[in-house]
């Protein structure tokens, strides 16, 4: 028996002024599914989830929910009464303790510790982080979230996702983090094209099916050219044939004429970084202390930087990432040392706050009042038009004016204009919020060409393991260390670490006997032999199911009740089959 989805979204059409955002859409979320929706900055993803919310309407077609439905909505901009206390901003508690109680647990969690303190007084990343325990707290039966992670440290983010993987409610979410949408999601619609194409899977499954997609619209493509190019010389040959007679096949002549100027817009070719040239003498920070008040951010800190390197700063907020890289930059000044940066270092910044346009100007001219085209050696040249191009903006939209763009637009713009100056030492600070994920996959790919330096201040951790090869990892209090390699190899680190630490439950006896060096084991005992036989088994079953359930979740006729229920078991079967892995991995080393 099927299952009656929880919101279902029919012919839905919207435009901005005389661009057509989507048209004719049409998707269902069932009850307990999570949804990710991936698209361009641009193309109309906040607009989609501000009309299925409510804020917003569409100009034709129909959003039905199922009765009684609980929606909490998080908004990327998001407006508080500033007299109210942090508290009260959350809900109409109305003096209810289990909420009350439940609310300082979220919001403690998102590093809000002062409850009264007033609204007004909190910085906008505050701000961001008090809506989203607010839509939190009440637990919903559906949650709409608009990049939940921006301003979010990766503490705050990997209890987010462990947050969101526990409920027992759906979730429509749009985030540039690819960890949180492959490790929670279920399903991913995808709106391209002014239409919306479904994956039933997580980012992983996703980005397979997507290239298949790509792949085969390519080949239709061809097959349509060389179709046009048919008919294109017979309309030449054939002008005594344009009667009446033949009217039909010049319409259809025409028709693909306009299909293929529809192209499929995916970058053919890879953009290798540049930049000028960068000597050997790099950076050095000697001795550096910096603090605010009692607040320690560096104490002698001491870093060489050498010549190519591509370096991560990761650490909680409030650690001193980015003033960091405003004492490098000389924003601010050391309480005591001195950086020391080569003669040949020309910085690249990227900076949170991001920069202030001409709102009037056209996109192209923002760029070409920097350089009309890039010098890329061995006589290449790439034209400013084609730079942008590059990073997905298309010649239509090279002519709009910036106050048009979206916030994720500027932010693109903004990145554009720091690496058409050629810099040859790059310094992002929290490049990732507000890019789209193509975007982003474009980014990481020009990095990691990019012949210079590299800094990223970033909470991605996706976008840090693809671009980084070691850390700086700011513990607060002036604590900063090194670590010889990504995110998740400092997370495994880490967890060793910690694991390494715990106290045992147990301490032995303390005699002479056990002080003595335990004897290594040699062998499997009799039982254990019996486990590992039976571990060989269970493992070749789980990954047979795995398999099969994923085989069925790819085709289209499959039933939404046994979506869900596949769904749900697809987790628990990755869980086992890992536990299962591990047991068996341990007692190889003595089979």
């Amino acid at each position: 028996m099927a299952v009656s989805p929880i919101l279902d979204v029919q012919m839905l059409t919207k435009t901005l002024g005389s661009r057509i955002l989507f048209e004719d859409i049409c998707f269902s979320i069932a009850e307990r599914q999570r949804v990710g929706l991936i698209a361009r900055n641009g193309t109309g993803k906040s607009t989609l989830l501000s009309i299925i919310a409510g804020k917003e309407t569409a100009d034709g077609g129909t959003i039905i929910f199922r009765n009684g439905l609980r929606i909490a909505y998080l908004e990327q901009d998001t407006a508080f009464d500033d007299d109210e206390t942090v508290l009260d901003a959350c809900f109409n508690h109305k003096h209810e303790e289990e909420k009350i109680l439940k609310a300082k647990q979220i919001l403690t969690k998102l590093k809000i510790a002062d409850m009264q303190q007033r609204m007004g007084t909190l910085s906008g990343g505050q701000k961001k982080r008090v809506a989203l325990a607010n839509v939190l707290i009440n637990e919903p039966d559906f949650l709409i979230l608009d990049e939940p992670t921006n301003h979010l440290d990766i503490e705050m983010i990997e209890w987010l996702e462990n947050f969101l993987s526990r409920g027992s409610h759906s979730l429509l979410l749009v985030t540039h983090d690819r960890y949180i949408i492959d490790h929670i999601c279920t399903q991913i619609i995808e709106l391209d094209d002014q239409t919306i194409y479904t994956y039933r899977g997580n980012y992983s499954y996703y980005i397979e099916k997507r290239q298949e997609r790509l792949e085969q619209q390519r080949a239709e493509m061809e097959r349509a050219r060389n179709l046009y190019r048919s008919e294109l010389e017979w309309m030449r040959r054939m002008p005594q044939a344009r009667s009446h007679k033949a009217k039909y096949r010049q319409d259809a002549f025409y028709e693909l004429k306009q299909q293929l100027s529809h192209r499929i817009e995916e970058r053919q070719l890879r953009l290798r970084g540049y930049g000028t040239y960068i000597g050997k003498n790099i950076f050095e920070s000697q001795y550096v202390s910096k603090a605010f008040g009692t607040k320690v951010i560096l104490k002698d800190f001491y870093y060489n930087f050498s010549r190519f390197e591509k370096l991560g700063i990761v650490g909680n907020n409030g650690t001193g990432k980015s003033t960091f890289i405003k004492l490098l930059l000389g924003i601010e000044n050391p309480d005591e040392g001195r950086f020391v940066i080569g003669e040949t270092v020309q910085f690249g910044y990227f900076s949170q706050e991001g920069l202030q346009f001409d709102e009037e100007q056209r996109v192209i001219d923002v760029i070409t009042a920097v350089a009309d085209y890039i010098d890329m050696g061995h006589g290449r040249k790439m034209s400013a038009s084609q730079f942008l191009q590059h990073f997905l903006f298309t010649p239509e939209q090279q002519q709009t004016r910036v106050y048009k763009l979206s916030g994720g637009e500027k932010r693109k713009l903004y990145l554009c204009l720091v690496l058409m100056r050629r810099p040859n030492f790059l310094i992002l600070d929290e490049p990732t919020n507000d890019l789209d994920i193509m975007t982003l996959q474009v980014l990481e790919e020009y990095l990691a060409d990019f012949p210079g330096c590299l800094i990223v201040v970033s909470h991605d951790r996706y976008f840090m393991d693809k671009v980084v090869d070691h850390l700086l990892v700011f513990h607060g209090d002036g604590n900063v260390k090194e670590f010889p390699g990504n995110y998740t190899q400092y997370q495994a680190y880490t967890d060793a670490e910690e694991h390494a630490h715990a106290p045992k439950q147990q301490s032995a006896p303390s005699t002479e006997k056990n002080n003595k060096k335990p004897t290594q084991k040699q062998k499997l005992s009799f039982n254990e032999k019996r486990e590992f036989e039976q571990l060989e088994k269970d493992i070749i079953r789980l990954e047979e199911e795995q398999k099969e359930i994923e085989q069925i979740l790819s085709r289209p006729e499959v039933e939404v009740s046994r979506i869900i229920e596949l769904s749900k078991r697809l987790p628990v079967l990755k869980e086992e089959l890992d536990g299962k892995s591990m047991r068996w991995l341990e007692l190889s080393e003595f089979a």
